[in-house]
């Protein structure tokens, strides 16, 4: 039962976390905008990949899991 408790207490901040960044990307609109994401705009047809982005937001939460869940 402990082992469920202390699941719910990491799943209730993470679900925080993910609602305090919503509120604050809003305020970084270089995020998704960085030099090597890939903006395609032709006629009719726009695609967007942000490959820099998602690294970037990648090793950052790496970093941070690493942090907190090392043992």
């Amino acid at each position: 039962m402990q082992d469920l408790g202390r699941s719910i207490v990491v799943f209730g901040l993470v679900i925080a976390a993910v609602g305090g960044l919503m509120m604050l990307l809003p305020r970084m609109p270089w995020l998704g905008h960085l030099p090597g994401d890939v903006q395609v705009d032709r006629p009719g047809f726009s695609v967007h990949f942000p490959i820099v982005t998602c690294l970037l937001v990648s090793v950052v939460a790496t970093i941070i899991l690493n942090l907190f869940f090392r043992r």
